[in-house]
């Protein structure tokens, strides 16, 4: 064999050598790749999973909420319903006892009266009126009276009672108020 021959056998070896490592680096690649790929769809189930989970909790979360909503809406009906079912029964009552005007007049009175500790227990007050001074926040004025008697401006009748949820207007008190010509109004 000649030098020529060795330098080419030694070329071919060399050659078929770095075929066969290119084709294991290949290889190689493709089982790395594999790998990452399998890897990165592995984490792609698994964030597929946990935004399905935080789906179904924030819909759990979001039913919950309208759940409590709405118990303590019922809640808040009920506390404020239940002072007056007895008062209600009460007016049956009144409807189907056999008695006199009067009798009946002040069977109503006691009725009102236990409307208004029921009222009271809601902390719903009524607007003070006759004697004050006429207020527009809390007094709607449906007609004067003239009168010299009384200052301008005072409240003379109640027409129908206002009232107020601690400080919150439910609604105005309608009143008449005195109208007095020999005052001058502010």
């Amino acid at each position: 064999m000649s030098t020529h021959d060795v330098q080419d056998e030694v070329l071919s070896a060399d050659q078929g050598a770095q075929v066969d490592i290119e084709a294991g680096t290949e290889a190689s690649n493709q089982n790395a790749d594999a790998a990452e790929l399998q890897q990165l769809r592995g984490e792609r189930d698994q964030l597929k999973d946990r935004l399905a989970r935080l789906q179904a909790e924030f819909d759990n979360a979001r039913k919950r909420d309208v759940k409590e909503r709405q118990d303590a809406r019922d809640y808040a009906t009920q506390s404020a319903v239940e002072p007056f079912l007895s008062v209600m029964d009460n007016f049956q009552l009144a409807l189907k006892a056999d008695g006199s005007a009067e009798q009946l007049r002040s069977g109503v009175e006691l009725i009102l009266k236990q409307m208004e500790e029921a009222l009271r227990g809601l902390q719903v007050q009524a607007v003070e009126t006759v004697g004050t001074q006429f207020d527009p926040r809390i007094h709607e004025a449906l007609g004067s009276i003239e009168t010299l008697e009384f200052p301008d401006h005072q409240v003379l009748e109640e027409i129908r009672r206002g009232y107020k949820l601690r400080e919150k207007l439910l609604r105005p008190a309608l009143v008449r108020i005195a109208e007095n010509p020999a005052q001058v109004s502010e």
